[in-house]
């Protein structure tokens, strides 16, 4: 990936921070053109659709959402820490972790059945929707190929693979809205995204990694993982309901329309998690091989990276709080004009969201997961606490009060009432001086 001049010269000494720098552009290559080409498809989606039934889609996508923790199991930071630490274990972690998100997959899927027959009894189209979406967690079990990608630091071939695919679907979902096609349609499309990228993510690990002849179910192993990550499992469980059960409450309680409008103002506010998600994935096998060598050098990347993370996130929300309104009726037209409030006040959530992403790596290196545990269950009590209370007075501008409140409290606020995190929230405090920070970032590129 092309690099300017001026931070070639800075980095030419330096091939690690290359690495991560490269690894950085590719995946935000990547995220650029899902923006550009997606935010068109996706509101083109949304404008066809209209309110109601988008609000279905979104109401299912969301529900499968609540069940993919089920897969993960909370394995990924952990295969991730342990494909950098230990590479002479790279088939046993691998193959076991494999095997043990497929039959989370197969768990998964039967909760999520029981569960969308609770929730509408007597919609068949919803319950068809839901279960249809439902099989992409079987194509999640095989992410462990794509952590063999992140702990490499190697995201350009997947790049490659997820990019073609999307344009590809993009252009089918053209051809089906100018069609006039059923909602059905655009579900069996997203699963053919996730199975033709799951599928070309195995094939990309078999020719450029290790190849499946490494790959072995280890029973031990299998004991370390599940008993590394249970409690990033749970916290993972919590996240995703305070992520997706507003949208599940508020269809619920409320009816698909609001759900519809909500997910316009979230779609467009949820944008931009892509940052620091690209940032902390990039940069986290880096800290951990600092962690080892110098205690004092791994802290002051730490503070450079929550820096990073306050200023991006808080340069994304000021203009989108006051724009909110333009954007949600350029994008998606009068029919969700109700969601720019709603974005106006979701937006402020991406502080808490950014920091949070990039402090949660803190308690993988240092073995402190039952603490991010915690830090998430209260986050998602609160969350659960205030849709009921707000969601019935205010419908979607309540759903999104209490997605911002909990983040704040899980994400910033915990890590002062705990004495071994507290640290982190004077790190976080500081990261909110503006001269400091300045200093600090630009220190990384001396």
């Amino acid at each position: 990936m092309y690099l300017p001049k001026s931070i070639r010269s800075k980095v030419s000494g330096r091939p690690a921070l290359r690495r991560i720098i490269d690894n950085i552009s590719w995946l935000f290559f990547d995220k650029i053109v899902r923006l550009g080409m997606g935010l068109v498809v996706g509101v083109w989606v949304a404008r066809y659709l209209g309110p109601e039934q988008y609000g279905l889609l979104n109401f299912a996508t969301a529900t499968v959402g609540l069940f993919a923790v089920f897969v993960k199991l909370g394995m990924q930071s952990i295969v991730v820490r342990d494909l950098v630490n230990t590479p002479e274990r790279t088939g046993a972690t691998i193959g076991t972790a494999t095997v043990i998100q497929l039959l989370g997959a197969f768990a998964a899927y039967t909760f999520l059945s029981i569960a969308v027959f609770y929730l509408r009894p007597e919609d068949a189209l919803d319950r068809t929707v839901v279960l249809l979406l439902g099989l992409i967690l079987f194509l999640q079990a095989f992410d462990t190929a794509r952590y063999w990608f992140e702990a490499k630091v190697m995201s350009k071939y997947l790049v490659w693979l997820s990019n073609t695919v999307f344009l590809a679907l993009s252009g089918v979902k053209v051809i089906l809205i100018l069609t006039g096609a059923p909602l059905l349609a655009f579900v069996w499309v997203t699963v053919a995204d996730a199975v033709i990228v799951g599928i070309g993510s195995v094939m990309l690990f078999l020719k450029i990694g290790p190849g499946g002849r490494v790959l072995r179910v280890d029973h031990k192993r299998a004991y370390q993982l599940i008993a590394d990550s249970w409690p990033l499992f749970l916290a993972g469980a919590a996240v995703l309901v305070y992520v997706k059960m507003d949208m599940v409450m508020l269809a619920q309680m409320v009816g698909d329309e609001a759900a519809g409008i909500y997910a316009a103002a979230t779609k467009v506010s949820e944008l931009w998690y892509f940052i620091p998600t690209i940032i902390v994935a990039s940069v986290f096998p880096s800290i951990l091989k600092v962690k080892t060598q110098d205690a004092r050098l791994y802290y002051r990347r730490l503070q450079q990276l929550f820096d990073l993370m306050v200023w991006l996130s808080i340069a994304v929300a000021l203009p989108m709080t006051f724009l909110s309104g333009p954007i949600i009726s350029t994008l998606f037209g009068a029919a969700y004009a109700e969601a720019g409030p709603v974005l106006a006040i979701h937006i402020w959530a991406a502080v808490f969201v950014f920091l949070g992403l990039a402090s949660g790596k803190w308690f993988i290196a240092e073995g402190r997961q039952i603490l991010h545990l915690q830090r998430t269950l209260v986050g998602a009590v609160i969350n659960i606490g205030l849709n009921v209370v707000l969601i019935p007075e205010y419908g979607a501008l309540g759903a999104a009060w209490a997605t911002v409140i909990a983040f704040v409290f899980a994400a910033f606020l915990y890590d002062f009432a705990q004495n071994a995190t507290r640290p982190l929230f004077m790190m976080k405090i500081a990261a909110l001086n503006p001269v400091a920070v300045s200093r600090r970032i630009l220190e990384l590129f001396k």
